[in-house]
């Protein structure tokens, strides 16, 4: 029977036009709150389901958002990717998902235009893609979320005549402040695990750990690069543990992080006694490690929230995304969550 009702049924016993109850179906304006309200209770008695093919050709809007995301078999992308599947289910959206290549540039222009073949309204990019690399793929009146940092740190990059709205955790910020904790606790310098160079916030969250030491006037050590995974966490941190120096060490992500503990516990020194260690993400294991991790804590549920929110608002916008009074980006500020794995440094041996 449900499959039988008719926005006419539904117009019929809320006592409005069939123009009033498009006007509640589609979200439009002009209609009072409490024939809104009429025309919903209706709509939920009956059971009365829009048919989305032909809205779509009305409103010329399939609700529905493209999220392309890499890297997403780490902590990080997961866990905004599924942030934002629930904001756009929050804010009335249907999404298509899929998961591209991070070592294959093209594999994300392949993915718009497929996005784009299925008629979605917007476009959010999670993991290492630079907006330059998908812009001349997506149709201009299609609007682009990056969740990350901006590109220019001015704001909203302008790629190719899109102004691509950007909403991510304050990694630069974050970094500075995990790097400056250990200053404060008396190390003459930090060593830094960062992530692979293609990704952005392995820039970002370099830049916070050689702001804190150049603050400090403390020595700015070579970083070294790994790929997210404890493995390569694990190779970088006994390379570094050749130098005798070495008390305290800033991961890019807890995964580096616990490779790092590992390979200090099995070079004889101890965690945080003689190194102590800080990651980035804060993943549900890092509070029971046998040295629980300090950690960087985002809020991945409410990065994804807003950037939804940001981009639902410019789907919507009248005039386009390209103009100057569309949604702007923000940085969500991140916790520094204080465990067992940073002490002061080791006290100089006495003569």
């Amino acid at each position: 029977m449900t499959s039988r009702i008719s926005m006419r049924d539904v117009a019929r016993r809320a006592g409005v036009s069939q123009k009033t109850v498009s006007r509640v179906v589609n979200d439009e304006p002009h209609v009072s709150p409490e024939l809104r309200a009429r025309v919903r209770r209706e709509i939920e008695l009956l059971g009365y389901r829009p048919n989305t093919f032909a809205r779509a050709l009305v409103t010329r809007r399939s609700r529905r958002i493209g999220l392309i995301s890499t890297g997403s078999g780490y902590f990080g992308p997961a866990s905004l990717l599924s942030g934002l599947q629930r904001a756009a289910h929050a804010e009335g959206y249907d999404v298509s998902v899929i998961h591209a290549d991070e070592h294959d540039p093209e594999e994300a222009g392949r993915a718009v235009w497929q996005l784009v073949g299925h008629g979605i309204d917007g476009i959010a990019l999670c993991g290492p893609i630079g907006s330059a690399d998908i812009a001349r793929h997506i149709p201009r009146e299609i609007p682009v979320l990056r969740v990350d940092l901006p590109e220019e740190p001015a704001g909203p990059a302008e790629t190719d005549g899109h102004r691509v709205l950007w909403v991510g955790n304050d990694d630069i910020t974050a970094a500075t402040e995990a790097t400056a904790h250990l200053l404060r606790l008396g190390h003459r310098t930090v060593h830094h695990l960062a992530g692979p160079p293609r990704w952005a916030v392995t820039g970002y969250r370099q830049r916070g750990w050689r702001t804190a030491l150049e603050l400090a006037g403390a020595p700015r050590p070579e970083a070294r690069h790994g790929d997210w995974s404890p493995a390569s966490g694990y190779r970088a941190t006994r390379e570094l543990l050749q130098d005798g120096g070495v008390t305290a060490l800033f991961a890019a992500n807890d995964q580096m992080a616990i490779g790092a503990v590992h390979a200090i516990e099995r070079s004889g020194r101890r965690v945080p006694e003689d190194v102590s260690v800080i990651g980035f993400d804060d993943i549900p294991e890092a509070g029971y490690l046998s040295v629980p991790l300090t950690t960087v804590r985002q809020d991945f549920a409410r990065i994804a929230r807003e950037g939804m929110h940001r981009l639902v608002a410019a789907i919507g916008h009248t005039t386009g995304p390209g103009t100057d009074d569309a949604p702007a980006g923000l940085a969500i500020p991140a916790e520094l969550v204080h465990r067992a794995s940073t002490a002061p440094p080791p006290a100089p041996p006495t003569a």
